[in-house]
């Protein structure tokens, strides 16, 4: 009789623990404006997986939406306004407005940060160029070479548009070697897995990413130069383009915005829990495997970041020439 009393005590206990248990949220779908193995895949994936191994919360859900360079999956969240819905976006956010990128709007309209509803950034994220394994180049430098020896023997993969951070990091790096970035050919695939592919098969001959795309992917690719201005800790080995001679410097935000309406608290409540989660062991074993740089910047701060980053890659896109 009285283990029948402890047995039904202890059941009563756990039955309690486990259906008392809070997250700071239940459940949040991530809209992913590309294909699988892209920058905003593995950002919301990996996202998603810290916030649900910390505890913080239930159940996360991704979908991916490609087309348009992410505009397909932005205009869904502006004309539907999904419930406990995050878009994970980036610098390409921006870059759309300042090339009047079309990509699935109505009209004449050019869709924009200032169309959604801004949460937070969360991390930073270096450009990288790789190379396959088998590839003969070593260096960003043998690549410039076989460049100008002939510019037709160099074709530069990239997951996203024309104009695209992808399209952006190469063409950098591209004219600080002194050649016309617009003359160099550029392949675009949807999002990193598709256009890792490319350069596997050998339709192109390098890479043009973030440096968190390819990291898992080194045992069939050699990563050649990053736009670090120094070696990073979680890839020691591998070189900054700065180091090669070409100073190139730029890391691309990545970041979340709520459909239009979104409430303020639950928009600060996903705010909060974005940045509480980057102080968790579960977000840095994410961060860690992607040589992410934590990049917290919520709210009012994130839109004022944005302002500013307009003004800073419209500058810059016009002396590439690309507008």
């Amino acid at each position: 009789m009285f283990n029948k009393f402890i047995k039904l005590v202890f059941a009563s206990l756990l039955f309690f623990s486990v259906s008392s248990t809070t997250f700071a949220m239940d459940k949040l779908h991530f809209l992913i404006g590309g294909g699988a193995g892209g920058g905003w895949d593995g950002t919301a994936r990996g996202t998603g997986e810290a916030l649900t191994k910390a505890g913080m919360l239930g159940s996360a859900s991704f979908e991916n939406m490609s087309g348009g360079g992410g505009g397909k999956a932005l205009s869904f969240l502006i004309n539907t306004k999904p419930a406990n819905t995050v878009l994970v976006q980036s610098t390409p956010l921006v870059l759309r407005s300042i090339t009047r990128h079309k990509g699935y709007v109505k009209g004449d309209g050019v869709l924009s940060y200032k169309d959604v509803v801004p949460i937070a950034g969360v991390i930073g994220d270096y450009g990288a160029i790789a190379v396959a394994k088998n590839s003969p180049y070593k260096t960003f430098g043998d690549v410039v070479a076989a460049y100008k020896k002939n510019p037709s023997s160099i074709k530069m993969a990239g997951g996203s548009v024309r104009g695209s951070m992808d399209h952006l990091i190469g063409a950098l790096a591209f004219q600080e070697a002194g050649a016309d970035p617009n003359n160099v050919v550029y392949v675009p695939y949807d999002a990193g897995g598709k256009a890792l592919a490319g350069l596997l098969s050998g339709e192109t001959q390098i890479l043009s990413t973030g440096l968190g795309e390819v990291m898992g992917a080194r045992d069939q690719v050699n990563i050649i130069g990053i736009t670090a201005p120094e070696r990073v800790a979680d890839a020691p080995d591998v070189p900054t383009l700065k180091e090669q001679g070409f100073d190139v410097q730029f890391v691309n935000w990545r970041g979340f915005f709520g459909p239009p309406g979104m409430s303020s608290s639950m928009k600060d409540e996903i705010a909060k829990m974005l940045g509480d989660v980057q102080k968790t062991s579960e977000w840095e074993a994410v961060r860690k495997r992607n040589a992410w740089v934590n990049i917290y910047n919520p709210g009012s701060k994130f839109v004022a970041f944005l302002e500013k980053q307009t003004v800073e890659m419209t500058a810059l896109m016009k002396k590439l020439g690309v507008i």
